[in-house]
């Protein structure tokens, strides 16, 4: 008997799955906040030079005496705002000043200490250690080592959950988690800041991993996907309680602090969370499986009988490796086609996500509505990929996603600043089509991986959705290239082009739309065959038979 058969006896979604499920959703809710924190925690605003020897000074102004001493020592950019890295170095002996108090002769020096305006945030890390000019790439790489360390926690953490267990590797990752987190709150400098943020992000994704994993292997197959979907779903709460604490504390200690403390109460959910039944009995611990199982049955009102876990079947282990995925010219192309895919969703995704500063706007409104578009962007392609097939929706939202970002250019070079709303709004559609993309790509690709390699595939099509996530900063940096308003328009364009180059590759893969999944690596040589076509509707027939049989 196949292992998903029990659950047909046992209750596919019964009271005990969904206190377990409930369970997991609360941690996979607290664990959102983590993957975005650095909007706020590495937030930055206006800023200029200090004026040399007046330690009490402030961006905003005090009074005339103070504005011709920023006139005195701070130079205008070609924008005519107050310049950001330089200062006037004036001899008192030689300087000429204008009308304005403006030094004529001076020439300009780098300063090594900045004054913030205050109206967005109090404090921010960035603000703290002054990771301004010179030091801005900081805050880019920083970024980049926190998704580095998501990506290493995804190697890592999925293998102790194979070797130690699911429940184990989650309450490690929590406490992990708990501790990297809080300990972000005490760096007292970028080094140690950063270091931590790679822990947190190993840690964040290891929660992530095992709690999805823990809920499908306690639900049923016939519910899976739902269990899933509501996870994707939920998944924007995190953020919405993120932007509750910044905007309440505007204060990065505080919101660090408010973003770690939830993961205090999983310890005590955890001692109510079991460990998967399919994980025990393929770790050989066949007596704790059924005992699960048994007290599972109970809680849902079912009565088993123990003869029931005599015969079960866990099916083969999967023994895929990398170098499958281009054992033929087909198979390559298309994986290549899917990592390209996975990487530019995730890139234009974490791009607009992390980076609402520079979008027009208020800050808090602009991530809220980031975030709020993850919500429709679930949605969408639920009808839509069962109507238009997997391949076309992909291709609506990659293109016109990328349209959405590329007019930017037309927005932010020829449209009134008083209409630059129209930018942030075409911003907020590419975010909403990078969600749906991100969607849809995960079912094309486990569909066209066949069951040999599937594992491997879709692990590997993870880890360049973390390059995404890695290189989005430094693409979000080329704003300062040009600078200006116009600058606010090269990031956008550049996940533009990307996702409409995603859309034309999408083209070449084959609609898996009522296709039977591909067993092994020949099924996914021949996917596209006439014979392989045939095989898949008289497949698909005879399980429509056997349904209409059984109602």
């Amino acid at each position: 008997m196949e292992f998903d058969a029990i659950f047909k006896e046992i209750g596919e979604f019964g009271l005990y799955q969904k206190r377990n499920y409930f369970y997991i959703l609360f941690a996979w809710i607290i664990t959102g906040p983590i993957m975005v924190l650095s909007v706020f925690v590495m937030g930055s605003q206006d800023y200029r030079c200090q004026i040399p020897g007046l330690q009490n000074d402030s961006y905003a102004v005090q009074g005339k005496q103070h504005t011709d001493l920023i006139h005195k020592f701070i130079p205008l950019d070609s924008d005519g705002e107050y310049d950001k890295c330089y200062l006037y170095n004036i001899d008192r002996s030689k300087a000429v000043f204008d009308n304005e108090s403006r030094p004529i002769n001076a020439s300009k020096i780098k300063c090594s200490a900045w004054v913030y305006d205050q109206t967005l945030f109090h404090q921010t890390f960035v603000m703290k250690e002054n990771l301004v000019c010179d030091n801005k790439y900081k805050v880019s790489l920083f970024k980049t080592i926190f998704f580095a360390g998501v990506l290493i926690g995804s190697f890592l953490f999925g293998m102790c959950s194979d070797l130690f267990g699911r429940r184990k590797t989650l309450l490690f990752c929590i406490a992990f988690e708990l501790a990297s987190t809080l300990a972000l709150a005490w760096s007292f400098n970028y080094v140690i800041y950063v270091v931590f943020s790679f822990c947190s992000g190993a840690a964040c994704v290891g929660v992530f991993m095992t709690t999805f994993v823990l809920a499908m292997e306690w639900v049923g197959p016939s519910q899976r996907t739902n269990a899933g979907l509501v996870l994707g779903f939920t998944s924007p709460l995190g953020g919405l309680y993120l932007e509750l604490i910044a905007y309440f504390t505007r204060d990065w200690f505080w919101t660090v602090i408010g973003s770690a403390v939830p993961f205090a109460p999983l310890f005590v959910l955890y001692w109510f969370l079991p460990e998967s039944p399919r994980w025990l009995y393929g770790a050989g611990k066949k007596e704790e499986a059924c005992k699960l199982l048994v007290k599972a049955a109970k809680y849902n009102g079912k009565e088993i009988s123990s003869k029931l876990f005599d015969d079960v079947d866990l099916g083969p282990k999967q023994t895929g490796k990398v170098w499958m995925l281009f054992s033929d010219r087909r198979l390559g192309v298309r994986t290549v086609i899917i990592f390209y895919n996975w990487m530019v969703a995730s890139m234009v995704f974490y791009g607009l996500s992390l980076n609402t500063g520079i979008l027009y706007g208020d800050y808090y409104i602009n991530f809220l509505l980031v975030t709020l578009v993850e919500f429709p962007g679930n949605v969408i392609p639920l009808p839509m990929i069962e109507r238009l097939g997997r391949i076309k929706s992909h291709f609506i939202y990659m293109g016109f996603g990328g349209l959405a970002c590329l007019s930017t250019i037309l927005t932010v070079n020829y449209v009134g600043k008083d209409l630059q709303y129209i930018t942030t709004a075409l911003a907020m559609l590419g975010k909403l089509f990078a969600t749906a993309a991100f969607a849809t790509i995960y079912v094309l690709s486990a569909e066209l991986f066949p069951t040999a390699i599937r594992n491997i595939g879709m692990g590997s099509s993870s880890c360049w959705a973390r390059v995404g996530g890695m290189i989005s900063p430094f693409i979000a940096d080329t704003a300062d290239l040009v600078g200006g308003t116009s600058g606010t328009a090269i990031p956008l364009s550049i996940f533009g082009g990307a996702c409409l180059l995603a859309a034309v590759l999408t083209l070449i893969l084959p609609e898996t739309l009522h296709q039977m999944l591909p067993e092994t690596i020949e099924d996914g040589k021949n996917f596209t065959t006439k014979e392989y076509k045939e095989k898949s509707k008289k497949y698909l027939q005879g399980t429509q038979e056997i349904i209409i049989t059984q109602c």
